[in-house]
Parts: C-alpha cells; sequence; structure tokens
C-alpha cells in the first residue's frame, strides 16, 4: 500500500514537472465583427490557399505600463524629469515581450514549421515584440481558426483579403495581442482622407488677381487681410497665429508628413506653390522616405500630399521637411485570381520610424477612419506605437475628421444599430494630440465639419480630466444622453483653419478644406516651437498633451462659436475653455514662444526652463 501510493506520488510529481502538451487547435475568440461583413464591402470568394499574406504578431510587451509612466514623466511640465525623453534603447528595452511569450509564439510557428522557413522571411522588431513573416493564406486559417475571403469595397472596388473573425489558441492569448492582416478593413481613399476641395483649379495668375493684394507673399505679414476669410495662404496664417519667427537649428530639427494610400507630394507644385506665396523659399524642397512599397509617382500629384507638406514647408522653411510615402502593400503578382493586398499602413510605419535613430521632433498626419470599424486590439497596438513616440521626444499630430460628430447613418456596428456619435481613430487615442478645424478671422469659429467627441475605446486621460469634466458640467444631464461615452477620451486637444487653403495641384491652384489642413498648420506652428528650444539649448516639446492642458492653452486662442452637427443632430458647441469641436483653441506663437522657452512660476515670476542633460539617469530601469 505504502510502495503503490510512492509510486503515485512520484508519478504526480512527474506529471506537474513536465512541460504541459500545447494545443494549438485549442482556439478562443480573439475578435470578430458582430454584423459580419463591414458595410460597404462584399464577398468575391474565397482567398487563393497559396497567396502569401504578409503577417504581423504583436506579442504583449511586458513593461508596456512603465513605458506609459515614463511617457508621463517626461510630458509632465511639473515634474521634475520634464523633457528628459526616452532613447531608442530604453523604449526598446520597455517594450521586450516576456520571454515566456517570445518562446510560446515561437513554439507556435515552429508546429506550422515557420520558425525557420527561408520563404517565409521572418524577422523582428528590435525589441522583439512585432514579428513580421510570410505565411499562405490556407496555412494562416489553420493557425487562426478562421476563413480568409477576398473582399471588395463596393465605392471604390478596391479589393483586399481579410476575415470576419479569428482565433487565437488559448494558451496564447494572454501573450499575442494582435495579429494581421485579419478583421481591419479600414476605409479606402477618398473616404480615408480628411480633405475636400471646394472649387477648382485656377492657374497661378488667376489665384493672384482673385487675392487682390500685393502683399500676399510677405511671409511675416501680421495684418489679416480681409482676403483671408475666403482664400488662406502662407501669409495669412502668419499674420492670423502671430507667426513671426525664422528657424535656426535646422540641422537638428526636422518635420515629418506620414501620408497613405497611394498620395504623392510633387516637386514641381512644391515650387509652383512658392514662387506665389513664398518667393524666398522658392529654392526650398522636401525629402521623400518610402515605406512598405511606398510609391512616387510625380505625374500624379495628390491633393492631399500637397495641401500637407506645402503648408509644412510653407510655415517652417528653411526647416527639413519629409513626407514619408507609406504603402503597406507587400510584393505580390498579380493575376485573375490574386487581388492587391493593402496591409495596415500605420503598423508599417510605426514599424519604420521606431527602428530610426533619429526620428522628426512633429510628426502630422491628416488620415483617420471610424474608431468602431478599427479592431480595438489593432487599435490598441497602434496606439502604444504612437506612446512610444511621444516617449523618444517626438509631437504626434492627427487630423480630428471631417464629420462632425458622425457622418452616415450613425448607427453601432455590434449588432444593436443603435444611434450613435462616431469617435474617429487615430484620433481618439490618448497618445496624439488631435487637432480640430476652425475658419473665418474676425472672429474665427468652429467648422461645421470639425471632428470631435468621445472615444469609446480609450477612458479619460488624466491630462484633460478638468478640462473635460467643466466641460461636460455646461451640458447638463439630458443632453444627448446615450449617443456618447462621457468618461471617454475627449477630442481634439487643439484647432487651426481648416477651410479655404490655397494649394497647388498639378500646376493649378485649387481651394481645399478639412481638418487635413489644420493638423499641418498646427504641427508646423509646433515644429517652429521645437525650433525655439532646441535653439535655447532646450530638448524638444515631445508629446504635447500633458504640458498643453496645464500651461500650453495659456499660449493658445479660445474659440467659443460654432458647433460640429452630425448624426441628425447640432453637435457639440464651441465654449469658453476646451470642447470636443476646437479643443483648447487655436495657436498664437509669440505667447507660445515664450511658454515653452520661459514659464510663469508661482508668484508670477518668469524664469528660463532648467536643462538637464540627462547624461545621469538613475530614474531608468
Amino acid at each position: 500500500m505504502l510502495k503503490n501510493a510512492l509510486v503515485l506520488s512520484l508519478f504526480v510529481v512527474a506529471t506537474l514537472c513536465k512541460p504541459l502538451h500545447k494545443r494549438w487547435d485549442d482556439f478562443k475568440v480573439k475578435h470578430a465583427w458582430v454584423d459580419g461583413v463591414p458595410k460597404g464591402w462584399e464577398v468575391i470568394g474565397p482567398a487563393p490557399p497559396e497567396y502569401r499574406l504578409a503577417v504581423r504578431i504583436g506579442l504583449r510587451q511586458d513593461r508596456i505600463d512603465d513605458l506609459i509612466a515614463h511617457l508621463y514623466a517626461v510630458s509632465d511640465p511639473n515634474h521634475h524629469r520634464y523633457g528628459q525623453h526616452l532613447t531608442k534603447g530604453e523604449v526598446e528595452i520597455l517594450s521586450t515581450p516576456h520571454p515566456d511569450s517570445t518562446s510560446l509564439v515561437e513554439d507556435w510557428l515552429s508546429h506550422y514549421g515557420l520558425l525557420n522557413s527561408p520563404e517565409c522571411q521572418l524577422t523582428r522588431s528590435s525589441s522583439g515584440d512585432w514579428i513580421s513573416l510570410s505565411i499562405p493564406a490556407g496555412q494562416l486559417e489553420q493557425m487562426l481558426g478562421t476563413k480568409y475571403h477576398v473582399y471588395k469595397h463596393t465605392a471604390t472596388e478596391t479589393t483586399l483579403i481579410r476575415t470576419t473573425s479569428y482565433n487565437l489558441p488559448s494558451i496564447l492569448h494572454e501573450h499575442v495581442t494582435v495579429v494581421t492582416p485579419s478583421t481591419y478593413f479600414g476605409r479606402p481613399k477618398p473616404q480615408d482622407k480628411t480633405s475636400f476641395i471646394q472649387s477648382v483649379g485656377k492657374t497661378l495668375s488667376e489665384t493672384a488677381t482673385d487675392l487682390g493684394i500685393n502683399d500676399a507673399h510677405d511671409a511675416h505679414k501680421h495684418t489679416v487681410s480681409p482676403t483671408c476669410n475666403s482664400k488662406i495662404t502662407p501669409s495669412c496664417l502668419n499674420a492670423l497665429y502671430n507667426i513671426s519667427y525664422t528657424p535656426v537649428s535646422t540641422k537638428k530639427n526636422s518635420l515629418g508628413v506620414a501620408g497613405y494610400l497611394n498620395e504623392f507630394a510633387n516637386h514641381a507644385d512644391l515650387k509652383l506653390f512658392f514662387a506665389g506665396f513664398r518667393p524666398d523659399a522658392v529654392y526650398g524642397d522636401f525629402n521623400i522616405v518610402q515605406i512598405a512599397n511606398g510609391g512616387n509617382n510625380q505625374s500624379d500629384p495628390g491633393v492631399e500630399a500637397n495641401l500637407d507638406i506645402q503648408y509644412t514647408l510653407g510655415l517652417t522653411y528653411p526647416t527639413p521637411n519629409t513626407y514619408y510615402s507609406i504603402g503597406g502593400s507587400p510584393p505580390y503578382i498579380p493575376d485573375g485570381n490574386t487581388p492587391t493586398n493593402t496591409n495596415e499602413p500605420y503598423l508599417s510605419f510605426l514599424d519604420f520610424i521606431l527602428d530610426q535613430g533619429n526620428i522628426p521632433q512633429t510628426i502630422t498626419t491628416s488620415y483617420g477612419d471610424d474608431e468602431q470599424t478599427v479592431p480595438r486590439d489593432y487599435a490598441e497596438a497602434v496606439c502604444n506605437g504612437f506612446a512610444k513616440l511621444g516617449a523618444r521626444g517626438s509631437s504626434v499630430l492627427f487630423s480630428s475628421g471631417d464629420s462632425g460628430v458622425g457622418g452616415g447613418d450613425c448607427l453601432t456596428n455590434d449588432g444593436k444599430n443603435r444611434t450613435e456619435f462616431l469617435p474617429i481613430f487615430p484620433a481618439s487615442c490618448p497618445y496624439v494630440t488631435t487637432v480640430g478645424g476652425t475658419n473665418g478671422t474676425a472672429p474665427e469659429r468652429a467648422a461645421l465639419f470639425s471632428g470631435g467627441g468621445f472615444s469609446n475605446y480609450f477612458g479619460r486621460p488624466s491630462y484633460q480630466s478638468q478640462a473635460v469634466e467643466t466641460f461636460l458640467g455646461t451640458l447638463g444631464d439630458q443632453t444627448y444622453t446615450g449617443l456618447f461615452n462621457a468618461s471617454g477620451r475627449g477630442f481634439p486637444d487643439v484647432a487651426a483653419q481648416g477651410l479655404n487653403f490655397q494649394v497647388v495641384v498639378g500646376g493649378k491652384i485649387y481651394s481645399v478644406g478639412g481638418t487635413s489642413a489644420s493638423s499641418p498648420t498646427f504641427a508646423a506652428v509646433v515644429s517652429l516651437l521645437n525650433d525655439a528650444r532646441i535653439t535655447a539649448g532646450l530638448p524638444s516639446l515631445g508629446f504635447l498633451n500633458p504640458w498643453l492642458y496645464t500651461e500650453g492653452f495659456k499660449g493658445l486662442n479660445d474659440i467659443v462659436s460654432g458647433n460640429n452637427p452630425g448624426c441628425g443632430t447640432d453637435g457639440f458647441k464651441a465654449v469658453k475653455g476646451w470642447d470636443p469641436v476646437t479643443g483648447l483653441g487655436t495657436p498664437n506663437f509669440g505667447l507660445l514662444k515664450h511658454l515653452v522657452v520661459n514659464r510663469t512660476t508661482v508668484g508670477g515670476r518668469t524664469k528660463k526652463w532648467s536643462v538637464d542633460k540627462g547624461l545621469r539617469r538613475p530614474w531608468f530601469s
């Protein structure tokens, strides 16, 4: 009896010490669309099983909470570590997955013969939190317990390969954050771009006649011309936003524009733009960096791309500007059965930029999707990527969208078909600075299209708690009850002009509107502020929001009129203080420059910001 008990106990110990058998077919849903095929898409047929997909597997970052804590510490002007941005290596240390996560995912890939297969072209991000590889669609279906299909967007006939749901083995759920491409359909052009053409193109001479002024070329004129109410130029923005500054630290400071969807910035159009609106910069130009097979077709200029680069460089010359052309489509051999495979572009950009030793101090992006159409796992992974850029000292700005509180039928896609305001992503990410739109000059007021509202994915960050609570107090208890998430991250954070921008496209000038104009405008102001700080021996501003809500708002023009209708309502109203239409307001560069180089202390005294070279970093571990 004793012998049997001993044998049994030894068996139990041996069993406990033996690694558990991993079941790769014990599936649990990772993400699924309740309504099946998203609106606007139709199924063409099953994905060719041999078609190779460029797959990214996101591993859970073991210290992401520590990274976010560091981000807030170096971004809070009242913290002793303000401005001590993390290095690339420090961010990578905080982004590294737990060894158990890496081991389990490698076992999973080995089970399918993918870990050391030359055909898979497996690569890892610097910190190991992303694994990229090429996998046949049929094999990926086995790994994720799903079926991939070819889908066509009915309005644009764009095709891609996606699934409406996918699973992961239960053992991997705590270790894998997202697998792409999977359930993120996105919206192909032109819906993604937050800009729109207001008038047909004219020649430069015709537009100059319309302006009716000879001093439109004065880059630093500070009298706002009446024509600026109908046609915005760099001189209008300089006058309206009190910009009178020539960049000095052009070897250290730079600005980046992220472009997607085959939108190409054109060198020839920029020269014409400068000839008409800023002759002193006529020899200025921008760099182009192509990412993930992004193109550079100079015979096909894009309205969005030209708008962005003409106004960032038009306001910041001679600061180096870089246009990032992001494709997100892997190489493929087209035939009758193989469609193009548009990959998730934000991840392509983040993969590239976070791997660079030097990154622009300011980055602007003018694209977005309805938040509810972006899978939460994907949104969180992308948002964390922007947090990493902020931690490294880059100010990341996004346009807030052009549909007010929501466009279309404003129905939820969770199977309940409730009417609800529709927030925009990545504008709703708490680690970016979101820019709404205004128009007019006397007074400046909220543009009717200015996107704004509250996230359903991301909770309200502490930096805006008081400002948002104050706004909600103006609404009353019954206004729009149930139409928005009052505890969510509120956006936009700031605003800038968004109508009547004069943009050269294909040699002609168009009047262009949208928060796509607002984001590059505010980004240009931030870039000039970064130049002023760097020239004074100070670090770049980095993640702006904690500073904006505690001190930066003192250098903004509060917008108190206008609203952003949508979803069959008048939307929110612009009020004193923060509001989900124009945020904290539009820039006054002169005041902002004083704030970023100096600061007002208790008692009204002004002192210089302290400088910490960060040579000793005992706080990082």
